[in-house]
């Protein structure tokens, strides 16, 4: 259930490739045992235009949105376990940062629902 999208510069991918960037979200986050094995899905973005404070700087941005049920404490570990391994992959990317947003199970419907 859990979706972990990547936004980055495309020069983040010849620093790494996009399998062992997209792996390091998925051991991390399968790592905190916040979801079922095999649940988490992660994505990749990389961008050749974009503007950063007027710079070409480097970034990486993860977007997750997860189910509701977490608790702020468990989104917070999970963001600061994930920011943690990406920091220490890149250390020289000036801007490495997470988002959680939670879906909302009332409303949220997959192809096996209907």
């Amino acid at each position: 259930m859990p979706h972990f999208v990547i936004d980055c510069s495309e020069q983040i991918m010849s620093l790494k490739t996009p399998r062992e960037i997209m792996q390091k979200v998925y051991d991390t986050a399968d790592s905190s045992q916040l979801f079922d094995k095999g649940d988490i899905k992660v994505r990749i973005n990389p961008f050749e235009h974009y503007n950063i404070g007027n710079t070409k700087d480097d970034f990486i941005h993860i977007f997750a949105n997860i189910m509701e049920g977490r608790t702020t404490n468990q989104k917070a570990m999970l963001s600061k376990s994930i920011i943690k391994e990406l920091k220490l992959m890149f250390p020289n990317v000036p801007i490495i940062s997470m988002n959680i947003r939670d879906f909302e199970k009332a409303t949220y419907c997959n192809k096996s629902m209907v």
